[in-house]
């Protein structure tokens, strides 16, 4: 994504309150279409940079633009942007079909224009029947649906929402994700998308801007994101990530040879990272990456001996924590259980982990 094809632009954006910096010279562009997430920890910054992009906050400094224009200086309501918080705003007073018009009343359109606005809100996010209902007769899962339709009929260029599906438990949280980003798709405008859920954002993103202390760390997709982190932060923050203590070796290419504290000596791709002989690194390699056996294995590149230590059964699949000698944490493994698992094997027991070049992100310490 560059400048010259982005929808949405943020430019050297800072925000003051006082002397506290709560964004801190951002800049990343946000294509047209693209289902877009800010993703971090609370207090990140991420919902200010929401806000300010809404026309909630203003600028301290730097520029934010949408569609080319520069919106310094334009309030909230000239905006082509609607908003969808957590906790919906429904008025209670009102039923399903009113909810939905209510931003349409300053538009001064003819009733049935309206009606058969409101028709098609109420039939894209599938709940045409439910019209004359009030708000508490409706479920979680519908009102979220509600304030949806409501934002949407309005025909922005971009919508906000800011951890919209926070309030709903998990099943039906997981559910509306899939139905929310199958909405985008059909609408095929600009989301943006505020969540602290790393699930959440790998679910429903194009790309992500995974955000701490007021700074985007790393704009990406989330397969990128995932796979080759560039920073010990993004990487620690993305899922789970075992971090060993390494040094160069050598270099051969592309290529370092690097001696791991408790894992031996390894052969990884530099990828984007500049290294030299004799520097520190992390290496870092997710869970799902190792293969854990009794036995030590044939035919493997690489292969230590641990000591299993504890084990949790999460349904799906079970996680194993490996004292390795010179390790000082365990080493977390995550194994998918295909066959109908017994009962988790806590037992402290010799095993044996294994796995291979490409399990390996290198990371300058």
């Amino acid at each position: 994504m560059t400048q010259d094809n982005a929808f949405i632009s943020f430019r050297n954006v800072n925000k003051f309150y006082g002397k506290f910096q709560a964004i801190k010279d951002v800049s990343m562009d946000i294509g047209h279409g693209e289902f877009f997430s800010l993703l971090g920890a609370s207090g990140c910054g991420k919902t200010t940079l929401l806000r300010m992009l809404a026309g909630f906050e203003s600028v301290s400094s730097g520029e934010i633009y949408i569609d080319g224009q520069p919106m310094s200086g334009v309030p909230p309501h000239h905006r082509p942007v609607n908003m969808v918080f957590q906790n919906y705003a429904i008025f209670p007073h009102l039923n399903v079909r009113d909810n939905i018009a209510y931003g349409l009343r300053k538009q001064k359109l003819p009733r049935a224009k309206r009606n058969d606005m409101v028709e098609e809100m109420l039939e894209l996010i599938k709940l045409p029947e439910y019209g004359d209902r009030k708000a508490t007769q409706l479920s979680g899962g519908q009102r979220q649906r509600i304030a949806l339709a409501r934002a949407l009929i309005l025909k922005p260029k971009v919508l906000l929402l800011d951890e919209p599906l926070g309030a709903l438990d998990k099943q039906l949280r997981e559910q509306m994700q899939l139905e929310l980003r199958a909405l985008q798709k059909t609408v095929g405008i600009t989301f943006v998308f505020v969540t602290h859920d790393q699930e959440e954002a790998l679910t429903l993103s194009d790309r992500i801007a995974v955000m701490a202390e007021g700074r985007d760390l790393q704009v990406d997709t989330p397969t990128r994101l995932y796979e080759n982190p560039k920073t010990r932060e993004v990487a620690s923050f993305i899922g789970t990530m075992n971090f060993f203590d390494g040094t160069v070796t050598s270099l051969k290419g592309d290529t370092a040879v690097i001696k791991v504290d408790g894992l031996g000596e390894v052969s990884a791709s530099m990828g984007a990272v500049p290294l030299l002989a004799g520097d520190s690194v992390n290496v870092a390699i997710r869970p799902e990456k190792f293969v854990l056996t009794d036995e030590k294995p044939d035919g493997v590149q690489y292969c230590v001996k641990g000591q299993l230590n504890n084990a949790a059964y999460l349904g799906e699949r079970s996680h194993y924590y490996i004292s390795v000698d010179g390790v000082s944490k365990p080493v977390a493994v995550s194994a998918q259980n295909r066959e109908r698992a017994q009962e988790t094997e806590t037992q402290s027991r010799p095993v044996w982990l294994s796995w291979n070049s490409a399990a390996i992100v290198v990371l300058k310490d």
